[in-house]
């Protein structure tokens, strides 16, 4: 499948050359690559080089992400880690919600992958599992949007104002694929879970950081932002969390 919808201003994907360290930064369900820029920013300014790629029927319009399957964001953010793996020596992944996500099945299908650093993934949402469960045999295609849930004032994040409902059984089966092979993540991992998310129950992520084989692993609780982490308030400890961790394991 190819995007044949034009890309939004700020949704396309980002790349910065750097040092042999690679950094991929993946967005979240209905997201744009916007909500990851300011964390990629820092990460190249730390000289580490840095992909944010966007996910298929993303940053375009609902209507195409309604066209898109979670394999093809799986083949995205593969694409992404071929790219990276081909000029670095080390790559690590972060990501936002179902970017989280598809962190942690990299993570789980890709042992090369240096560490992880996954921030308010989703692997289990009840309350959008029941909503699809009402609608998958409706007529409604379209459902009310999830994106901006942030507690900084002022800050919008680039998202769709509408759900495919098609779509919300894609992330569904994306997330139970991941949450059914947790314990095969052994890379380092540092995991982030906003104290409040109204989007992701935070229970997730405590649920990662229980079930995954990891070694090295912690778990860094932002109390000052909602589920658009990477955007609120909590932005730059995230940005310095992630260098550090990178910074320790890299070789």
């Amino acid at each position: 499948m190819t995007d044949s919808f034009p890309v939004m201003e700020k949704a396309a994907e980002f790349y910065y050359s750097g040092n042999k360290t690679g950094v991929l930064v993946i967005h979240g369900f209905t997201g744009t690559t916007q909500s990851m820029y300011y964390l990629g920013e820092q990460l190249a300014n730390e000289g580490f080089t840095v992909l944010g790629p966007r996910l298929k029927g993303h940053g375009t319009d609902p209507e195409n992400m309604e066209l898109a399957t979670y394999q093809d964001w799986i083949e995205t953010v593969e694409n992404g880690l071929e790219k990276l793996q081909a000029i670095c020596d080390d790559v690590f992944v972060a990501g936002l919600s179902m970017g989280g996500t598809l962190t942690l099945y990299l993570a789980e299908t890709h042992p090369s992958i240096k560490g992880i650093m996954p921030i308010n993934a989703a692997t289990h949402m009840p309350d959008l599992i029941e909503s699809y469960e009402s609608l998958k045999n409706s007529d409604i295609r379209f459902v009310e949007g999830i994106g901006s849930d942030i507690k900084q004032e002022g800050i919008e994040e680039l998202a769709y104002s509408k759900t495919p409902v098609k779509s919300m059984r894609e992330i569904m089966v994306l997330s139970e694929i991941v949450r059914h092979n947790l314990a095969s993540v052994k890379a380092p991992a540092m995991i982030f879970s906003s104290a409040v998310d109204h989007v992701v129950p935070p229970e997730n992520s405590r649920e990662i950081y229980e079930s995954i084989s990891s070694g090295i692993r912690e778990f860094i609780m932002l109390e000052n932002s909602y589920h658009v982490a990477t955007l609120d308030n909590d932005k730059d400890l995230i940005a310095k969390k992630c260098s550090e961790f990178i910074r320790k394991w890299e070789d």
